[in-house]
């Protein structure tokens, strides 16, 4: 990784402030978390109120001298603002306060740097780290910033700052590459369970809406879950068997955040190709949270943005165990279509439930009927029965086969075609 962090905690002022120009602010207790999530130490949380930023320092003069003064009473190491800075705003932030300056989307990048686990993973946040960094370059070569002329002072005609500006772009191109191999190799994965006629189930959710867990519940899986904002960020695949349907692959994806960096949109897309080719979403939401509607707006807005809000969604309501008098339900629409299920991932109550609404939600155009097999079509037995779908099994006196089946429409077309038939006939 391009970027390397403190090994302990750092102390960290944090500022807040409410902007009249701004009609959807960040929410301070969510930026409190994203500081704790990443490792910081808040030592003083500062806000305040202007009609809008000020182009210098983002913060008034008043509120500048406040902050200076709790970075010296408390020696802190990072100030972290709850706001897009740019980048001279960052640099005259760090002269006037004599320390590190972050905003949200580097602290959002700084988190993403320590859970990616894979190597895809790791490329994406190198990535959107580097292209958000590269701005911000002349804060560490005020030194080296202009090309200095005169005898003996003539250089090979980059300065310092130029010189590590395209050793990132390089850096940059060649990530590229490299995601680009990787993005082959999952769309031919994609290609491959589109093939086989396997069904892809996506987990999307607000970040810490207890996905992780609901993943290892449904895929009896040991992903990493935990009460922390983006403990997950690598797309993990399993295959799971849905009851009176067949199987299927479970996706886990990266968790949403409101006003999530647009870099990061685009550095993680091809993990959201995922969402985006998936046959369902369960979109988990966290029951508990009080502003659990404002999140599923956020999510939504994500899900667009990815061109993925066409895709069928189950809204699964998860930590219902945090609720008082509140059972695991399956609700419908007037024609019957599971819409909203009520469940807990952490004590597992509700999971058969969502196994019945997703079946019912795959299975839509499903074939139940019985059929008749000469024995010269033994192959087309094996297969059905590979697939789960003979529930079933006569044998009458001239050894023909009499086979209750159940299975999806276009897989028994697709099995028809594979065998060169265009029907079977009826038992």
């Amino acid at each position: 990784m391009f970027f390397e962090r403190p090994d302990g905690g750092e102390t960290a002022v944090l500022v807040h402030i409410d902007l009249e120009a701004e009609e959807d602010q960040e929410d301070p207790l969510e930026f409190e978390e994203l500081a704790r999530s990443a490792g910081a130490i808040p030592v003083q949380f500062i806000k305040g109120s202007r009609k809008k930023p000020d182009a210098g320092h983002f913060v008034g003069t008043g509120k500048l001298d406040e902050i200076a003064a709790a970075v010296k009473e408390h020696q802190a190491e990072l100030v972290l603002f709850n706001h897009s800075l740019s980048p001279s705003q960052e640099r005259n932030l760090e002269k006037a306060l004599q320390c590190r300056v972050l905003d949200r989307t580097g602290l959002i990048l700084d988190i993403f740097a320590q859970r990616a686990r894979s190597y895809e993973g790791k490329l994406q946040v190198e990535l959107a780290q580097l292209e958000h960094t590269v701005t911000r370059l002349k804060r560490g070569w005020t030194h080296l910033d202009r090309q200095k002329g005169g005898i003996g002072l003539r250089g090979a005609g980059e300065t310092q700052l130029e010189l590590d500006q395209r050793m990132i772009r390089q850096r940059i191109k060649n990530i590229n590459k490299g995601l680009v191999k990787v993005r082959a190799q999952r769309e031919q994965g994609r290609r491959s369970r589109s093939r086989a006629d396997i069904s892809t189930i996506s987990l999307v959710g607000y970040t810490n809406a207890g996905k992780s867990s609901l993943f290892n519940a449904l895929a009896g899986a040991e992903t990493y879950a935990a009460d922390q904002l983006f403990a997950t960020l690598d797309s993990t695949l399993r295959r799971i068997a849905v009851p009176s349907f067949g199987p299927a692959i479970l996706a886990d994806t990266v968790g949403f955040i409101s006003h999530l960096p647009h870099k990061l949109v685009e550095a993680f897309r091809a993990t959201l190709e995922e969402t985006a080719q998936a046959d369902l979403l369960l979109h988990v939401i966290d029951a508990a949270n009080d502003q659990h509607e404002y999140f599923t707006e956020q999510v939504n807005e994500v899900l667009a943005e990815i061109a993925a809000s066409q895709v069928p969604c189950l809204l699964v309501y998860n930590k219902i165990d945090l609720l008082a008098q509140r059972e695991p339900a399956l609700e419908r629409d007037q024609r019957g279509k599971p819409v909203r299920l009520w469940l807990s991932a952490r004590t597992g109550a509700g999971v058969p439930l969502l196994l019945q609404a997703i079946g019912e939600l795959l299975g839509q155009d499903i074939v139940e009927r019985n059929i008749a097999l000469r024995p010269d079509q033994g192959r087309l037995r094996a297969r059905l029965y590979a697939r789960g779908a003979v529930h079933r099994e006569d044998v009458n006196a001239d050894g023909e086969v009499s086979l209750a089946i159940r299975l999806p429409r276009a897989d028994l077309d697709r099995l028809l075609l594979d065998e060169g038939l265009s029907h079977v006939a009826g038992g």
